[in-house]
């Protein structure tokens, strides 16, 4: 794809310096870096260097990625490598879609304890799905889970949910078959609601005990342990959303959906329209709407705009993809080799040994012209002037 008419480190170049000293001493050390790296990606503030192409020698140069998690144009390197990973964990079988939401009240208290709160939602969430399956009334199997955190609405409000891509089946108790959901059917959500609601109230109340939990402004009051509680008590008699979608259309169909997912930021810069007087327009979806008037357009003022998406940078070391149960990453070879031999697969073949000292290397960069390879034939540093590329060419 082509370059975005505008992009998000556009509107944090042109409003950026602006928002910072209005909101001076109210920006956590975590957003101001990811402020500057958006704005800074791919420019020559983090420096470069000069490609030339093997085989036309086309010279191009490349600016560097900032590679910050948040950066919507550093994301679709780390997504394909990811996915080149996880490519041989699948099983030929029925995959679902499974998402599990916090209302809203906890919602609002998770902004200020995103790492508690996030982990809970996470360990909750894969607890319920692995407690249910193993229950011989719903499936009796031990399944694997990836889970993936979003913490952002369409319309970049602050909505923490966790979408879970889970095989349609699991090893029995005693490891010695398959056991396979019934066709286009994973697990009641209803049961998953319930359990999920429970779980998670009793694990946030423990949170609140062990002083885990902190509370400012409107909700300072919860500080204390009797106000937190009758805080929590309409939660238990309302449904919690927990939905699962249609299974997938077989294992690429998987791939597809965990390509847009996982490394998807709080807004990509194709759905960005314009920077105008008026501030910012974009795409957004409606979920209550159906068919084509689902999808809207939205306008911030700049600086609401920045604040919304900057509601949405996660706690440094913190992991917004983890994985559980038959996939979890301590015995996943071992698991997904059991589960293949039960579902009668052969294993992959082995892969072609080459001599002592010689290795299959991938180019980094490839020529947009010809599709050859490109080499770095000069780079430049941080910040440096870039000056003209060099015109000579190489001796064949």
């Amino acid at each position: 794809m082509g370059r975005s008419a505008l992009e998000l480190a556009d509107i944090f170049r042109a409003h950026g310096s602006a928002w910072r000293q209005a909101q001076h001493g109210h920006l956590s050390l975590g957003q101001l870096k990811v402020m500057s790296a958006i704005e800074q990606c791919r420019s020559a503030a983090l420096g470069g260097h000069v490609l030339r192409c093997e085989a036309c020698a086309q010279l191009q140069i490349a600016y560097n990625s900032c590679r910050n998690r948040h950066c919507p144009k550093c994301q679709a390197s780390a997504a394909r490598r990811w996915l080149e990973a996880r490519q041989a964990d699948l099983l030929p079988v029925e995959y679902y879609h499974v998402v599990f939401t916090l209302p809203a009240p906890i919602s609002a208290i998770a902004y200020y304890n995103k790492a508690p709160i996030y982990d809970l939602l996470f360990e909750v969430a894969a607890e319920t799905l692995r407690t249910i399956a193993a229950d011989p009334k719903h499936l009796g199997a031990h399944i694997g889970a990836t889970l993936v955190l979003h913490s952002w609405g369409s319309a970049l409000t602050h909505h923490p949910h966790v979408h879970g891509i889970v095989p349609g089946g699991g090893l029995s108790p005693d490891g010695q078959r398959w056991v396979a959901c019934k066709p286009g059917f994973f697990l009641s959500v209803r049961v998953l609601s319930r359990l999920f609601r429970r779980r998670f109230l009793e694990e946030l109340t423990k949170a609140h005990r062990a002083g885990q939990l902190q509370f400012f402004a409107e909700y300072a009051a919860l500080s204390d342990a009797n106000a937190f509680a009758e805080w929590l008590a309409p939660l238990r008699a309302v449904e919690w959303v927990v939905y699962a979608k249609r299974p997938f259309a077989g294992p690429a169909a998987v791939l597809a959906y965990l390509s847009r997912y996982t490394h998807r930021v709080a807004i990509s810069n194709s759905r960005l329209l314009a920077l105008d007087e008026r501030g910012v327009t974009f795409c957004c979806k409606d979920y209550r709407a159906k068919g084509r008037t689902r999808y809207k357009t939205m306008t911030l003022d700049a600086h609401e705009f920045m604040r919304r998406f900057l509601l949405h940078v996660l706690p440094g070391g913190f992991h917004r993809i983890r994985h559980y149960g038959l996939i979890a990453n301590a015995a996943r070879r071992q698991h997904l080799a059991q589960a293949r031999a039960l579902l009668h697969l052969l294993p992959d073949p082995p892969q072609p040994q080459l001599p002592d000292g010689v290795a299959i290397v991938q180019p980094t960069f490839l020529c947009p012209h010809c599709g050859a390879a490109m080499i770095v034939i000069e780079t430049f540093a941080r910040g440096e002037l870039i000056r003209a590329p060099p015109t000579w060419r190489a001796a064949p």
